[in-house]
């Protein structure tokens, strides 16, 4: 069970408390983004998305050096190479940013951590067994995520499921709960349905509709929803017109209970996660003066 009921998600200096959403911004140091095809590749560029994530009212920035799909191979070497240092230049400019990498080996969580990341997000559910204590020695969180057992960088094909809700969170418990056998800290932990990965438009929307029984687990919810194929098939929309039917499944999401958000537009996100905290009455309104004076 996640931190003994608080409820409260520490990564590195920040605490979020029940009913507190956290943004987290993508940032992919990659050339063949599906979403972006290589925008933040650069490092000049890549640190300033960061900064305009930041100000934008991100949380979280998670950074990627891998491609999650089909695409060239990529090397543990290559994959340092291009988040490594650049980890450690956004941990001088951000001192209180939290930083996480989307990664699934353990030898990059590990030097990522040295060099300043506060979590690893673990898209592919553990394929690399000493991912977990590699985050444990580095003292970073970690996503525990679902794929319905596809190695990393393959895409679902004809997967099924009894009931996809009960296979995720039977998946995602069970490693949240090696996580803390492996010594990492049981508020660092967050859970991640992996919406699209391991799964058809169908399950993904399942997942969606039913996020609160993730949120019942106790452990944080993370959804990582933005510009999906789910949303382009459900809508009949490209990757670039997926915005509003993101920030619809964001709002969906946070009314039910999640508490991380993977998204491209921050600011869309922080507005629609702030207007759900009122509420919900976990935040007051900004100001309330309209027929009142």
């Amino acid at each position: 069970m996640a931190d003994e009921g608080s409820g409260v998600l520490r990564l590195g200096e920040r605490s979020f408390g029940p009913g507190e959403f956290a943004v987290m911004a993508i940032v992919n140091r990659t050339p063949d983004s599906f979403f972006d095809g290589g925008a933040t590749y650069a490092d000049e560029a890549a640190l300033a998305a960061i900064d305009q994530a930041v100000a934008d009212g991100a949380d979280i920035v998670d950074v990627g050096g891998v491609k999650a799909g089909y695409g060239e191979p990529v090397s543990e070497t290559e994959e340092l190479r291009r988040i490594l240092d650049f980890v450690a230049a956004v941990r001088d400019r951000h001192h209180d940013l939290v930083i996480s990498v989307d990664t699934y080996r353990s030898g990059v969580a590990k030097r990522v951590g040295e060099a300043g990341a506060n979590l690893i997000n673990d898209t592919w559910s553990g394929a690399d067994p000493d991912l977990a204590a590699a985050a444990a020695e580095v003292g970073a969180g970690l996503v525990c995520s679902h794929v319905g057992g596809l190695k990393p960088r393959t895409d679902p094909h004809r997967m099924a499921y009894e009931d996809v809700v009960a296979d995720v969170i039977r998946t995602t418990t069970t490693l949240a709960e090696r996580a803390v056998a492996a010594g990492v800290r049981p508020d660092g932990i967050v859970i991640d349905p992996t919406h699209d990965f391991g799964k058809n438009t169908l399950h993904s929307l399942e997942v969606t509709r039913r996020v609160d029984e993730l949120v019942a687990t106790g452990w944080p919810v993370l959804v990582a929803m933005s510009n999906k194929d789910f949303l382009g098939e459900t809508l009949d929309l490209p990757s670039g017109r997926r915005g509003p039917a993101t920030l619809a499944a964001v709002t969906i999401a946070g009314w039910l209970g999640a508490r991380v958000f993977r998204v491209h537009d921050v600011a869309a996100a922080r507005q629609a996660l702030d207007l759900v905290a009122v509420l919900h009455r976990a935040k007051p309104p900004a100001y309330t003066r309209r027929s009142l004076a």
